[in-house]
């Protein structure tokens, strides 16, 4: 276990993780600029910790954002290692026990895990040196950033927001980002489907205050635990506590009974009153690629600041993938494997979710069957559990396919009869999703590849010559390889893509229709803007012989009927501080100068605002 924020650093140093950067850096832009262009370079770069900033103090950014500081950050040296524990442990726990003696030896498993749960100490602890309340209890002094010029302001973006349920008493830590709206107050952006929501909820049937204390910093393991997808009623600091084989140091904060992490670097103490209006909050940056919009979320009080005298403040920087989410959850793929796999779907060999997902747009399995529509029931299974309700696309492949091999996938997909392998759903959505017309709600699809074979012969075609209307282009990028015909045109162009594919000869299993301004992107951004701008009971169908799924991946103007109420546009940087960030470069130390990722994405824009 990291005995501190600082420490955790100083071992990424040491491994050649870390870049400090010594020249004064703005709060406000600059540094989720700088962060940005690092964090998408290969491997996602090194994690910066900017010493000198518009603030009392330093600030780290894309300390996770790598597989091996992922690892690092779980003290691990290969997160297969928490896999096999936790596997260990699930198969321990739910195994038969017929005979006394089973029973008996389940005993140092149950010691095991006693040694896991938070402790309380009876003192202050590190996060506690340095004591604010009242006016001196002030957000101004912390480096709180602004990621993007069009955000709404200041947000808070790896807090441990601790809660108590107040009919039963237990904690949840749920990480929630926080708008500053003032020196006193912030937004609390929890969802409807948060347990921080549900905690609300229950303090409003009460008539009372709810305590908040937002925990900051301190062992990494606390904010991975803050984003992992625990069952309801099971204390993050439990699953921390596992992660580190020792139990998370609790300490009582001054102004309230919550108990945070004594080793944390600040700790933001309040509270959120049921019954006072909301507050607009928003837009932000989102880790979907796009701007989450403004709309009403409750209003957190701040009462008192704590923090240590050498504090470091974390944050993370979201937005078009890849970035430092993506390494989090791929650690959150591989160690609740383990639980979906043993516990809810044991028909599931592995799992992996793409970055080009963002988390909850696509998820791959692969899976064993021995009945007809066992497939079906993981796809319901599956769109019921947890956090995977959120999920849009799901891909079930056969059991022995080795699901991060693309080559592999590809072959599936290229051979599959669509009319076949698509199994249609509806459910939960995640809030933060843009395209469907009920906020919370849509269509979903599984493609069902089970018994597909990967040696297959359905070979894609396209005539040599090929005949479009003025207005569309068109990409055979994706045609061999993934039985893809990528169309490019307006919005609002109305475009009978069977006509042009029966007209071009094409046969292909997927036809995605893009907007014009998506030209110049890779087959895995492709993916991304497709999974994230289609709501697949209205944008995805099959062509009149059922051979070919068709695909409208473009943007949906706002109004039309069956589209969203509003659609957001892509998170970029202002040209202001992309220019500033062009100009100091050689400044920072970081070596040669990495172009802007928002000068490329800059092209998808649709308006000069957050949203259309």
């Amino acid at each position: 276990m990291y005995g501190s924020l600082r420490e955790f650093i100083d071992k990424l140093e040491s491994a050649g993780e870390l870049i400090r950067i010594g020249t004064p850096v703005s709060s406000i832009c600059e540094i989720a600029e700088i962060t940005d262009r690092v964090a998408k370079s290969e491997g996602g770069g090194k994690a910066l910790l900017f010493e000198h900033t518009d603030r009392d103090f330093p600030v780290v950014t894309n300390m996770m954002g790598s597989e091996r500081r992922m690892a690092m950050a779980l003290g691990v040296e290969r997160l297969e290692e928490i896999t096999q524990l936790i596997e260990s442990l699930v198969r321990q726990a739910t195994s038969p026990k017929d005979s006394l003696g089973d029973k008996l030896r389940m005993v140092p498993l149950l010691g095991e895990v006693a040694k896991w749960f938070p402790r309380k100490l009876k003192r202050r602890g590190a996060c506690q040196q340095v004591v604010l309340t009242g006016e001196e209890a002030s957000l101004d002094r912390l480096p709180i950033l602004q990621s993007r010029a069009l955000d709404g302001g200041r947000f808070v973006t790896l807090p441990m927001v601790n809660t108590i349920d107040p009919d039963t008493g237990v904690r949840n830590v749920g990480m929630y980002r926080m708008q500053v709206l003032d020196a006193h107050t912030t937004g609390m952006h929890w969802h409807r489907h948060k347990t921080g929501a549900r905690h609300a909820e229950a303090y409003k049937r009460r008539g009372e205050r709810m305590p908040v204390a937002v925990a900051i910093g301190g062992d990494p393991v606390y904010a991975y635990s803050a984003t992992a997808p625990m069952p309801d009623n099971l204390d993050e600091y439990l699953l921390a506590g596992m992660l580190r084989h020792r139990p998370v140091r609790l300490v009582k904060c001054i102004t309230n009974d919550i108990y945070v992490p004594e080793d944390c670097d600040f700790v933001i103490e309040g509270y959120v009153e049921p019954h006072e209006e909301p507050v607009i909050e928003g837009d932000f940056g989102d880790h979907t690629g796009f701007f989450s919009l403004t709309d009403l979320y409750p209003r957190f009080h701040v009462t008192a600041i704590t923090h240590r005298r050498d504090a470091i403040y974390p944050a993370t920087v979201v937005g078009i993938p890849p970035q430092e989410d993506a390494y989090i959850s791929q650690a959150t793929e591989r160690i609740f494997l383990a639980p979906i796999r043993l516990v809810m779907q044991p028909e599931i060999v592995d799992m992996t979710m793409p970055v080009a997902g963002t988390s909850h747009n696509i998820a791959l399995l692969s899976i064993g069957t021995r009945y007809a529509g066992q497939p079906v029931k993981v796809a319901q299974g599956m769109w019921s559990a947890g956090q995977m309700m959120f999920n849009k696309y799901l891909v079930l492949t056969p059991a022995d396919t080795a699901l991060r091999d693309k080559a592999q996938v590809a072959r599936l997909i290229r051979n599959c009869d669509p009319k076949r392998a698509i199994i249609r759903g509806e459910g939960i959505y995640d809030v933060l999703d843009h395209a469907t017309e009920r906020c919370g709600y849509g269509g979903k699809i599984a493609l069902d590849l089970t018994e597909v074979c990967a040696e297959g012969s359905r070979t894609p075609h396209i005539s040599a010559e090929v005949a479009l209307p003025d207005g569309v282009e068109h990409s055979t990028a994706l045609l061999d390889e993934w039985s893809a015909w990528i169309l490019f045109a307006d919005n609002d162009a109305e475009v009978d893509v069977e006509q042009l594919a029966r007209t071009n000869g094409v046969q292909c299993n997927c036809i995605a229709l893009f907007d014009k301004r998506a030209q110049h992107l890779t087959g895995e951004e492709l993916l991304w803007l497709a999974a994230a701008n289609t709501e697949p009971s209205r944008d995805v169908r099959l062509s009149s012989d059922g051979n070919t799924a068709i695909v409208d991946a473009r943007p949906k103007r706002p109004g039309k009927e069956g589209n969203p109420a509003r659609f957001p546009n892509v998170v970029v940087s202002d040209e202001q501080t992309i220019a500033l960030v062009d100009a100091r470069w050689a400044e920072y130390g970081l070596g040669e100068r990495i172009e802007s990722p928002s000068v490329r994405y800059g092209k998808l824009l649709l308006s000069d605002k957050a949203e259309w």
